[in-house]
């Protein structure tokens, strides 16, 4: 692939999806570029990419972002932040809805790959409201196909299980021959939807969220597709509603609508309200 035949291509994803490919990422992009072609027995790009837009079905275009958004992640990455949502930043969602009639406490795992990240939170959520008036769930979306296959069957590894305390893998988990399988109370807690964040049409069916999980999302869209993101992810949270993003990430530099929340065990970010 020439330099301007990346450009070319990484500029229409970026139409597309919001997903900026920069040239530092040219031979990966490359790489799973070649492995589609050889698939469908394309030998010269200007023909790939002839095809990628004017496939009716789109099919194409949806195969090449699975192969090139496939993200490693396991459960209860980034424990701090986990901690800080169960210890803190629950227990002032459920203040808010004290006596206004509204018992379900309902969170969204954004760009939530292969699973592990929504059944944590939905893990999490299960121990924290046992025996109290509440229910849950946990709507779970991201724009890659075949991760979105892989989570619904909720079936991991033992690298993906590694951070699992022991007492939580034993309730939350079969051994099964095929690997550790989520429980059903578990799976039924979780939804999982295709969802484009830069489709304003996707993203305005998505509404009423205590809180949003967006950890190491961001990074891949450019300032102006991030900033058109959070905004969405501002209408879809309820007022006091909080925003967990990856470490390295900073909403402030993106936009100030959401003001600094400082917990004791992290630092997020909260829709006034």
């Amino acid at each position: 692939m020439t330099r301007e035949e990346f450009w070319t291509l990484s500029e229409y994803v970026y139409r597309k999806t919001g997903i900026k490919f920069e040239e530092n990422k040219l031979y990966y992009v490359e790489r799973k570029v070649s492995e589609r072609m050889a698939g469908l027995g394309i030998s010269e790009f200007r023909r790939y990419f002839y095809y990628l837009r004017f496939d009716p079905d789109a099919r194409e275009f949806q195969e090449l972002i699975n192969a090139l958004t496939v993200n490693e992640t396991y459960f209860f990455r980034e424990y701090y932040q986990l901690k800080c949502f169960a210890e803190e930043a629950l227990p002032e969602v459920l203040e808010r809805k004290k006596g206004t009639g509204h018992s379900l406490v309902k969170i969204w795992s954004a760009g939530c790959s292969t699973g592990e990240e929504p059944y944590t939170l939905a893990i999490i959520l299960n121990e924290m409201l046992e025996g109290l008036p509440y229910d849950f769930l946990v709507d779970a979306s991201d724009i890659n196909t075949g991760v979105l296959e892989f989570a619904r069957r909720g079936v991991y590894g033992d690298r993906a299980v590694k951070d699992v305390p022991h007492t939580y893998k034993a309730k939350y988990f079969l051994n099964t021959p095929a690997g550790w399988e989520v429980v059903p109370e578990i799976k039924r807690r979780v939804s999982f939807l295709q969802v484009n964040l830069l489709d304003k049409g996707e993203m305005r069916k998505l509404s009423g969220y205590d809180a949003i999980f967006c950890r190491n999302v961001l990074i891949y869209f450019d300032d102006s597709a991030r900033r058109e993101v959070a905004l969405e992810f501002y209408r879809a949270l309820l007022p006091g509603g909080f925003i967990f993003l990856g470490h390295s990430e900073s909403m402030s530099r993106i936009t100030p609508v959401f003001r600094l929340k400082k917990f004791q065990n992290a630092i997020i970010y909260q829709k006034p309200g």
